[in-house]
């Protein structure tokens, strides 16, 4: 959607000014039910016209927070803030534990579970909810690592693979055995350490009975 540079748009229920039209429209939509059904949700027209409108459409906010200084034109809007203090989160998945404080963001999770894969990788069958872990994935194909070390030559696709190399070089080890004293740099490495306590043999040979705790100890 392009419109004319000079062209401002302008929340009428607040002092909110933006050149963006997709900027305006995703401001109404946080001011809830109540802005969407007026008359008139937006203004638009020169800098000037807009910024001085504004001020003659704002509104009271007479919801205010029993916890911080903020302010709402609308209940709604104060019960959803007063979630960021209780921890509340009403909207729950049917698929999986989660739960989410806002109904747009359980929509986003949804994807997960939903056949709703629209991003799809143009060099393997894999689709994806997400079009940021498409990007992730593409690396595998491209070769592409942008996350380098600054300490030695290695670099690597995804961040959190450089955040634990660079524990080789801190020596910080994070994840601690809760039946031993031993620590590790990696959650995979405490996991495999784990099965010496418990038992567990997940990689079972398939040519004899045989198992064992550790995939390279299969091999």
């Amino acid at each position: 959607l392009k419109v004319p540079e000079d062209i401002w748009f302008g929340c009428c229920s607040c002092t909110y000014v933006a050149r963006d039209p997709h900027a305006i429209l995703n401001h109404l939509a946080a001011h809830g039910d109540e802005q969407s059904k007026g008359q008139h949700p937006f203004m638009s027209g020169s800098k000037s016209q807009v910024l001085g409108n504004t001020q003659k459409h704002k509104i009271e906010m007479p919801f205010k927070c029993n916890l911080c200084p903020q302010e709402f034109a609308y209940n709604s809007l104060l019960t959803r803030h007063n979630r960021a203090h209780t921890g509340e989160k009403p909207f729950k998945c049917k698929q999986c534990p989660l739960a989410f404080a806002r109904n747009s963001n359980l929509r986003k999770h949804n994807r997960v579970h939903i056949d709703e894969k629209r991003f799809k990788c143009k060099h393997c069958p894999l689709v994806f909810a997400q079009i940021s872990h498409l990007r992730i994935h593409n690396r595998t194909h491209i070769g592409e690592k942008p996350f380098k070390c600054t300490q030695c030559p290695r670099a690597f696709a995804r961040d959190s693979h450089l955040q634990s190399h660079n524990r080789l070089h801190t020596g910080v080890r994070p994840f601690k055995c809760n039946q031993c004293p031993k620590a590790f740099a990696r959650y995979s490495c405490l996991r495999s350490h784990n099965r010496m306590h418990t038992g567990e043999k997940p990689f079972k040979c398939k040519q004899c009975p045989r198992a064992f705790a550790r995939n390279s100890h299969l091999q």
